[in-house]
């Protein structure tokens, strides 16, 4: 089981996500693809969206909903399920936000640096974007199996990298998720093969920066 402050931390985060984090009629679906799968080509190609978003994260989506069904979490966000369950539950729920997460902070106008207060933090915590690039695909590249590299922000917005094995996320930690790059190689195989940094570095030029900066600007409210 998660600790409280896990549970006390995320309703912050869960009204300001613009992902859908509260089942409706006692169902989750996968958050609406705000682009054709093939407008991030050629960082992510049409047919890794189709398998990656069509094929795996309805399958998360669709076993959380059989698993929860008459039970204490029906009627929880995703975040609640994340911060307090464990085993089957815990996972598919975490790989549903998570993917929720992952595909609306992506465009085909991405690219650039985060200003604002993010930038700050950033700079505050790393010295340099730059620097702050180097070390999360580092993070990410040397997680070893399958999994997340997140940055995450405390309540006091202070900012961390956190790799999370499996279907792991920082509101389990009691950390606001802000960016995730998924680590699974269903996120990259089919147009990076076994090159998982590449996959990484790529990314950098689709995140969208403007939703980044949303999720660290809504922490307090």
């Amino acid at each position: 089981m998660k600790t409280m402050l896990s549970i006390m931390s995320l309703f912050a985060f869960a009204a300001a996500a613009e992902a859908q984090t509260m089942p409706v009629d006692g169902r989750f679906e996968p958050v609406e693809l705000p682009y054709a799968e093939n407008a991030l080509e050629p960082i992510i190609s049409a047919e890794t969206v189709g398998l990656h978003y069509g094929k795996h994260l309805s399958a998360y989506a669709a076993t959380l909903n059989r698993l929860i069904e008459g039970t204490d979490f029906a009627d929880r966000s995703l975040e609640e399920i994340v911060a307090t369950s464990d085993g089957a539950v815990f996972n598919n729920a975490g790989q549903t936000l998570n993917h929720n997460l992952y595909f609306t902070q992506f465009s085909p106008d991405g690219g650039g640096e985060p200003q604002g207060a993010l930038r700050k933090a950033i700079d505050g915590a790393w010295g340099s974007f730059d620097r702050f690039k180097k070390d999360f695909v580092d993070a990410g590249a040397s997680l070893f199996g399958s999994g997340w590299v997140w940055l995450a922000a405390d309540k006091d917005g202070d900012l961390t990298i956190v790799k999370e094995p499996n279907g792991g996320n920082p509101v389990a930690r009691g950390l606001t998720p802000l960016l995730g790059f998924d680590v699974w190689e269903h996120a990259y195989y089919l147009d990076y093969n076994n090159r998982r940094a590449d996959h990484l570095n790529a990314l950098w030029r689709i995140v969208d920066w403007n939703e980044v900066e949303k999720r660290y600007d809504n922490l307090n409210q």
